[in-house]
């Protein structure tokens, strides 16, 4: 198994290759100045569909690269739809036109929440994941970044917990789940919530979870939480045979990978810059 957390500026999207070949999509941004987008990686790798698609928020930096990848669907069909279904599309559609006209991401993503609604008869098989998933309900949260999807994928020997942009009101709430709770505490992988602002740092989040390293997906650091204060709760994992890191980057680190290893119950990361 290996998650691919890609390099897409300000956004997300990361890749899982399950051991039998069976993938998750998880976001789909792109990066501007790179050229970088998901659907392009795919075809080169000759990715022949994506079993299960999450959209862990409804902003247009987590599905910009959306559109492309739709217009590759004959070569790429999504087979499964994650979202948080307490927001309608007409109702996502109004939140959205407030802050101005709707992207392509959006767009896109609209017309499937649209199309997506038959139930999964025969879902994919996954061998040695397992994932959860969480999220705050409309009308208790009216803003996209509190109505995140929470993911969680475990594997042997290995956690870890896909945020999206979820902020301080929205962890604190979901924090009183004791099956939450219990999710978090086996995490050793954290992404940081809402790309490591400040807003999206909760301090008892890390009184239930204790992860080896933190992952910041940003394009540029703009406040102390991208780099100190998670950096605080982490234990460190070996880089280079020598130093300790704590937190890593998109920014600085480029696309980085997480591999484990099902035999040994170990895992490994590795960053491409």
């Amino acid at each position: 198994m290996h998650i691919q957390i890609f390099d897409v500026a300000h956004g997300f999207c990361a890749y899982v290759v399950a051991d039998n070949g069976n993938n998750m999509l998880i976001d789909c941004g792109h990066n501007d100045e790179t050229g970088f987008y998901p659907a392009d990686y795919l075809l080169a790798k000759n990715c022949t569909g994506i079993e299960r698609f999450f959209v862990l928020n409804y902003d247009e930096d987590h599905i910009s690269g959306l559109p492309r990848l739709r217009s590759v669907s004959n070569r790429i069909p999504i087979q499964i739809l994650h979202r948080n279904k307490s927001v309608a599309p007409d109702q996502l559609r109004a939140i959205k036109r407030q802050t101005g006209p709707l992207g392509p991401g959006m767009k896109a993503l609209l017309e499937m929440m649209e199309t997506y609604t038959a139930p999964v008869i025969s879902p994919p098989e996954y061998p040695n994941i397992e994932f959860e998933v969480f999220c705050n309900n409309s009308p208790d949260f009216t803003d996209t970044n509190n109505l995140s999807l929470v993911l969680f994928l475990h594997f042997p020997g290995l956690s870890v917990v896909f945020p999206g942009d979820l902020e301080k009101p929205g962890w604190r709430t979901l924090l009183q789940s004791q099956i939450f709770r219990g999710h978090l505490s086996s995490v050793n992988v954290f992404i940081a919530s809402h790309h490591g602002r400040e807003s999206g740092y909760v301090k008892e989040v890390f009184d239930v979870c204790h992860p080896d390293i933190v992952i910041i997906s940003d394009e540029s650091m703009q406040f102390d939480t991208q780099e100190n204060c998670y950096g605080n709760h982490a234990k460190g994992i070996t880089w280079n045979q020598s130093d300790i890191r704590r937190v890593l980057t998109t920014r600085k680190d480029g696309s980085i990978t997480i591999t484990n290893h099902v035999g040994n119950h170990g895992y490994y990361v590795q960053a491409s810059r």
